[in-house]
């Protein structure tokens, strides 16, 4: 599972450029996050057809880079993201990104982006749900 990194600069407009240039091309995204800091923001885009996806930010000159995602079932309980971005963390993995992607009865499905899959898979252990695909290079 690929998710798609696009930062931007934080001004009116400019996710819809980059929402635009996917609806375009017909992609459903199954997921978007966004987020503005200061001047500078970005968004985070998953959609089931990776290859249709990186062929829309490709054409449309949207830099991004693809971030490798594992999937992890945690309690929906405060305190569960902290434990496992400490797991994580004390593993030396880097953490890209964060992201709701499901919820059922007292589980929470979270995708974790990382910079190290196999690291993550080990640090989070049967909490993981999902296999990730390695990230290929940025455009």
């Amino acid at each position: 599972m690929q998710w798609f990194i696009a930062e931007a600069a934080n001004k009116p407009g400019e996710f819809a450029r980059h929402t635009d240039a996917i609806a375009k091309r017909g992609i459903n995204l199954s997921n978007v996050i966004c987020l503005g800091i200061g001047d500078r923001g970005g968004a985070a885009f998953y959609a089931r057809d990776e290859a249709g996806l990186r062929s829309a930010l490709n054409d449309a000159g949207i830099a991004y880079r693809e971030v490798s995602v594992l999937t992890a079932s945690l309690e929906d309980k405060p305190g569960t993201v902290a434990s496992a971005a400490r797991s994580l963390g004390d593993a030396g993995v880097n953490i890209e990104l964060v992201a709701p992607v499901g919820m059922s009865d007292q589980k929470v499905t979270v995708a974790f982006g990382v910079d190290k899959v196999e690291e993550a898979r080990k640090a989070l252990g049967n909490l993981v749900t999902s296999e990730a695909v390695t990230a290929t290079a940025s455009r």
